[in-house]
């Protein structure tokens, strides 16, 4: 089974994002001329930032006491301090994990970082503040670039659906099932991140190392709290049951956003990468898919992924069309008859070979395949 490569060998070289990755670098190349420093804390870092040279540096979020500031700037480097009274770090070096956004879930969601982060956008966003604007932009640069650091070199698929999905259901047993046969299969799913037919991909994959019993147990134990409504924080703690009970899961990626802040992330996939903004979520999440995107049930937000899709695949403005599989028949052909318009779109291109349309979930991972090449 394939796993994500691990972050740090992958990013680039100038970027430091741990304060082991500072430590390392320092005693190693003995400078950090020209370094970028994200989100690390250095107050007791002191020592070595008055000792070492620091020109053309940039300090992204990174704390220092006054003295090291001071001879920092004096060499030349730029310093972006902290944000004080921020729910979020709009210089972080990674994603998020489902343990750092539902911290604090034990006195209820809206004690975590991710509600309060999501509180923060509602009050922001109303009066048009240039300054929260452009730390929301920072930020989902931040997480843009330490999606790419992890996802490189993985074969990623995406998976789509809607989020009414509702746990104990067969069409979320489904979608798990798929999440956990592309798991095996090596690739990496991709998610919209929230729940429904993406918690159940995620929770697939994350099943991926464990015996069938395992996903069954999960599924039996989650249907007892179908839906995100009307507790978010009972739908989010039987999650962590079902991590507590089989811890060291496999990895997977969610990529939700704050824009439908009333829905929560799911706590299944491994890596998390949430954005403010939507449109940059959208496209972020399927310009990832290298290997292909899985389209199941879904309603308006899942038919604009289909097409958000198949543009690019249409024009060949990424390369080779990647492929893309649409689940159930009658929905995508009756309830709401995409197929038979991305069939026409598609008709002569080289994307034509790239699409199918198939009945039932467990025949999806076989066409993918088969139009993978």
């Amino acid at each position: 089974m394939q796993t994500m490569p691990a972050h740090a060998a992958h990013h680039d070289d100038r970027e430091i994002e741990t304060l082991e990755e500072f430590d390392a670098t320092v005693s190693a190349r003995g400078t950090l001329a020209g370094y970028r420093v994200q989100a690390v804390d250095l107050t007791d870092r002191t020592r070595e930032l008055l000792t070492t040279d620091t020109a053309g540096a940039v300090f992204l979020g990174c704390a220092m006491r006054e003295d090291a500031d001071g001879k920092v700037r004096a060499d030349g480097a730029l310093v972006f301090p902290p944000v004080p009274g921020l729910p979020f770090d709009p210089y972080r070096g990674l994603v998020y994990s489902p343990d750092e956004l539902f911290a604090s879930l034990a006195d209820g969601y809206e004690a975590t970082p991710d509600a309060l982060a999501y509180a923060w956008f509602q009050r922001t966003k109303a009066d048009r503040d240039i300054y929260a604007s452009m730390l929301r932009s920072v930020h989902d640069d931040s997480v843009s670039d330490a999606l790419d650091e992890l996802l490189s070199g993985a074969r990623v698929v995406g998976v789509m659906g809607g989020h009414a999905m509702a746990r104990g259901t067969e069409e979320y047993a489904g979608a798990a099932r798929l999440g956990r046969e592309l798991a095996r299969a090596g690739f990496t799913v991709a998610t919209g991140g929230g729940p429904g037919a993406m918690e159940a991909a995620n929770l697939g994959a994350y099943a991926a190392p464990f015996d069938d019993e395992m996903l069954t147990e999960s599924l039996e134990l989650l249907g007892k709290t179908p839906h995100f409504t009307p507790s978010i924080t009972q739908w989010a703690t039987a999650a962590f049951e079902v991590r507590t009970r089989r811890p060291q899961g496999g990895r997977s990626v969610g990529i939700p956003t704050w824009f439908y802040g009333h829905e929560p992330p799911n706590a299944f996939a491994s890596h998390i990468a949430k954005y403010f903004a939507n449109a940059t979520r959208e496209d972020g999440l399927l310009a990832r898919s290298n290997a292909g995107v899985v389209f199941l049930p879904g309603a308006a937000g899942t038919v604009q992924e289909i097409f958000d899709n198949a543009t690019p695949n249409y024009y060949e403005s990424r390369g080779e069309p990647t492929p893309m599989v649409l689940v159930d028949r009658g929905h995508w052909t009756e309830k709401l008859p995409a197929w038979p318009l991305l069939r026409s779109l598609a008709r002569g291109r080289s994307m034509e070979a790239r699409i199918e349309l198939v009945d039932r979930i467990e025949e999806a991972p076989e066409a993918l395949k088969r139009l993978g090449g």
